[in-house]
C-alpha cells in the first residue's frame, strides 16, 4: 500500500495521490522529487540538489530514480551533476553539511552553489 507522508509537507495533490488504488505502489508505480534544480542563467551551468535534513539519507526507491534522472542528464553539456546535500541538523547555519557525503564548510558549499567548487570523482552521489 502507499505510504501516507508523516509530516505536513505535501499539497492537495500529492495527498490525492496517495489515496488512488488504481495507482497504488503495490502496482509499482511510486513518485519522489528532485528539491533543487540549481542553475546559473548567465553561465547556462546546472544541477540537481536533492536536500537531506537531520543526517536523513536516500531510500533505494529513490537512488533507483535519481540514478536514472542522473544518467539521462548527463548528456547537456552544463549539466554539472545530481548531489544529495545533508545537513546535521536543518540548515548549513546550525550544524555540519554534506556534499555527497563528504563535509564541508559554509565557505566551500557557497563555491559550490556558485559552481567554483566541484567534488573529486570519489566524492560521487551516495545513490
Amino acid at each position: 500500500m502507499t505510504r501516507q507522508r508523516n509530516d505536513n509537507h505535501s499539497t492537495e495533490f500529492g495527498l490525492w495521490l496517495r489515496e488512488q488504488a488504481e495507482i497504488d505502489s503495490k502496482l509499482g508505480f511510486i513518485a519522489t522529487n528532485v528539491d533543487y534544480v540549481w542553475h546559473n542563467y548567465k553561465t547556462g551551468d546546472w544541477m540537481l540538489l536533492e536536500e537531506k535534513r537531520h543526517n536523513g539519507g536516500v531510500a533505494r526507491w529513490q537512488r533507483e530514480l535519481f540514478d536514472l534522472l542522473d544518467g539521462v542528464c548527463k548528456t547537456h553539456p552544463k549539466y554539472r551533476g545530481f548531489f544529495v546535500i545533508r545537513f546535521e541538523h536543518t540548515s548549513p547555519a546550525d550544524g555540519k553539511i554534506f556534499i555527497n557525503g563528504n563535509v564541508v564548510t559554509c565557505e566551500d558549499f557557497l563555491r559550490f552553489l556558485r559552481f567554483e567548487y566541484a567534488p573529486s570523482v570519489e566524492e560521487k552521489p551516495p545513490f
